[in-house]
């Protein structure tokens, strides 16, 4: 009891916005290097000796980028989820750009997807130069509203501005409604583009993400937060050899060594043309050399996260919060890169950013996925604004992403679990009996 007692004085008798434990630094999450080993961050990667050695193995061989490790973990990516094809790029920004691009995505076009994602999502139609528009979320999964969908593209074909390429993002881990998002693809003869930067290792009707048995392209991303890492990097699956080709190639300035697609007869082994405008987008070796390790137990760090997932579940249920839904499983199983919670603001009595404040005084880093794409002041110029996508913004008001990663221990997890409860129902934890 008395652990719970110092959480109570720790969290209600702090300053909330200004505030810190010794050694930690004002900044949301990074604390000073005093106070690192007891910070917990909302998510971290997980690194092994095996990792290690990987990339040790690499720096000293005679390819750190452009050689054997990267092609080798291309296949070892497309193997695991089911895809004939997979290019290696150097983050999910990349990829996505590069799989616009690959589908003549250009001004004259219109690129749909979520607003409650990360702003590459949008950002990469507007690469390409396309307008862009969104489409709100379901209120239980957060992925794109299939319905919503529906009714915007009814009204779109009569307006003569249907989308080319929709984005919809599978959200925290969960895949979104692919079955309906295809058949409406098929319908009005748009693109669709899975931003799975959240869910390699997540499965959508028994069969692995990135398969490509409803999108033409899926993106992973491998930043350290994500379910596995290459540092930064991603990659495209697809099962299109036209697609593969174009991004091999817009991957590495558009440049071709194929003497099939010259337009010259070589002038020796040194030659190559550049065929279009493409980007330096590749991964290196030592990038790849990790991937291909952490690949290796992808299964065993989604199942980690599962975990850690079903104990928030079931300790945060009788707090005035709304955990993340889930579909059953025999329809899609998440691969929980995050674990995100909506406030009951009413009833708690405490701004989000107090609490958040609050949390961070106690050592405990959170986060808040996303802000809307739409009110971002670069897409208020297009004109959007509040109150176009509502509940996308109803959520950003309510949501927070607590702590979850692999290397969460179960006393961590209890000690956020703790707080985040003193924080929310101070009363009663204070008139707590003596142990």
């Amino acid at each position: 009891m008395e652990s719970v007692r110092t959480v109570v004085r720790l969290v209600m008798n702090t300053s909330p916005l200004s505030s810190h434990p010794p050694g930690m630094s004002s900044a949301l999450s990074c604390p000073t290097d005093a106070a690192a080993s007891s910070w917990i961050p909302y998510g971290r990667q997980h690194i092994t000796p095996e990792d290690v050695q990987a990339v040790t193995a690499v720096l000293q061989s005679d390819w750190l980028t452009q050689g054997p490790a990267v092609e080798q973990f291309e296949k070892a990516v497309a193997e695991y989820c089911g895809a004939r094809f997979a290019v290696a790029v150097s983050s999910a920004t990349a990829g996505l750009h590069l799989a616009c691009m690959a589908l003549d995505l250009t001004e004259e076009d219109w690129l749909w997807t979520t607003p409650n994602t990360f702003v590459a999502s949008a950002n990469c139609g507007r690469y390409c130069g396309a307008q862009v528009d969104f489409v709100d979320i379901d209120p239980r999964t957060y992925t794109m509203d299939a319905n919503l969908l529906a009714a915007k593209l009814a009204w779109a074909a009569t307006q003569g501005r249907l989308p080319k390429v929709v984005v919809p993002v599978d959200f925290a881990g969960q895949p979104a409604d692919w079955e309906s998002l295809h058949a409406l693809s098929h319908q009005y003869g748009f693109h669709l583009i899975e931003d799975a930067a959240h869910a390699i290792g997540a499965q959508y009707h028994g069969k692995p993400v990135g398969c490509g048995q409803w999108a033409e392209m899926t993106v992973f991303s491998f930043h350290p937060v994500k379910i596995m890492t290459t540092g930064e990097g991603g990659m495209v699956l697809t099962n299109r050899r036209d697609l593969y080709e174009r991004l091999l190639r817009l991957r590495t300035h558009g440049i071709t060594r194929d003497t099939l697609r010259m337009y010259e007869d070589p002038d020796g082994p040194w030659y190559y043309e550049q065929l279009s405008l493409g980007y330096n987008y590749r991964m290196t070796d030592i990038q790849a050399a990790l991937g291909c390790s952490q690949l290796q137990r992808l299964d065993a760090l989604v199942q980690r996260r599962g975990e850690l997932a079903q104990r928030y579940n079931q300790a945060l249920a009788s707090l005035p919060l709304t955990g993340p839904w889930q579909r059953p499983e025999s329809q899609s199983q998440s691969a929980w890169h995050l674990y995100v919670v909506r406030l009951h603001l009413e009833t708690i009595g405490i701004a989000k950013r107090v609490l958040v404040e609050r949390l961070k005084a106690a050592g405990i880093g959170t986060q808040v996925h996303y802000i809307p794409v739409h009110t971002h002041p670069y897409y208020r110029q297009f004109g959007f604004n509040w109150g176009d996508f509502p509940e996308s913004e109803r959520y950003y008001r309510e949501a927070l992403s607590l702590p979850l990663y692999v290397g969460l221990s179960d006393a961590q997890q209890d000690f956020v679990i703790e707080t985040l409860r003193a924080c929310l129902q101070p009363t009663q934890l204070k008139a707590a009996p003596e142990s």
